[in-house]
């Protein structure tokens, strides 16, 4: 188990869409309403994916009001009900760039035409299922700040080296499988299953998780010249901000320059 740097691009994406605070509390709504409607039970201590979703909705400081009327949307205690499926779309982005995207819908027709458009503008093509899909990997990852909170929380600090073999003990013991090194945060990944067991198994420990959710990693990361990433990533932020869709994956490698070159524009 060691640190390691590939989180320049969940920040990049992150930045990206918190920029856009109503179309992600919308994004985050539909996640609660599908989980709690799937998953047949509005207590997130009985739905696990309840409770993911929940969890990422809490980290980005959705309201509470709001994540209320979503559980009650899906669990049919809100006269305001919606159906929306999942639907996966899979494409190749500029430079052969392999991109994974989740969706909640209620229009399978709209989303479809929105997704094929973004990828023609940018110069890539949109695929059949499963063309891109078995380039990533399902994992749950946690997000702990780097820094100590007091004498009862236990987690590596940004500028004690030391407390680093602390805090991957407390992985290992929790059931992680691995962690990076995020510059200001840590970053714990865990089997797509394990998601809220680990989170719990930290927080026994005294660690305070800021936030669980389920993410697609790439297996074999795919190389691109700086001018390329650019394009790569105004595809990204152009999915990003399509309101149906939920997340989107690319196989992009962020190497340091290119992770510096896209913090300039």
């Amino acid at each position: 188990m060691s640190g390691h740097s590939k989180w320049a691009t969940t920040k990049h994406k992150k930045a990206a869409i918190d920029a856009k605070r109503s179309t992600l509390f919308s994004k985050l709504a539909r996640q609660i309403t599908v989980a709690a409607k799937v998953g047949g039970d509005p207590n997130p201590d009985n739905n696990a994916q309840l409770a993911a979703a929940v969890e990422r909705a809490k980290a980005q400081s959705m309201p509470k009001d709001k994540i209320k009327a979503a559980i009650d949307k899906g669990s049919g205690a809100s006269k305001d009900s919606a159906n929306y499926e999942e639907v996966v779309y899979e494409g190749y982005g500029p430079a052969g760039v392999a991109v994974y995207c989740e969706a909640l819908t209620d229009n399978r027709n709209r989303t479809a035409a929105d997704v094929r458009s973004a990828f023609s503008h940018a110069g890539g093509n949109l695929g059949t299922s499963g063309s891109v899909a078995f380039q990533f990997e399902r994992k749950g990852e946690i997000i702990v700040e780097k820094v100590i909170k007091g004498d009862g929380k236990k987690v590596a600090d940004r500028d004690n080296a030391s407390d680093e073999d602390e805090f991957m003990l407390a992985v290992a013991e929790a059931g992680g499988d691995d962690y990076e090194d995020a510059d200001e945060e840590w970053i714990v990944y865990t089997a797509a299953t394990e998601l809220m067991a680990v989170k719990k198994g930290l927080e026994e420990q005294g660690i305070e998780v800021k936030g669980a959710e389920m993410t697609m990693i790439p297996t074999t990361p795919t190389a691109v010249e700086v001018s390329d990433a650019k394009k790569v990533m105004r595809l990204i932020d152009n999915l990003e901000a399509l309101e149906d869709l939920q997340n989107v994956y690319h196989t992009m490698d962020m190497t340091d320059e290119i992770a510096a070159a896209l913090e300039e524009d």
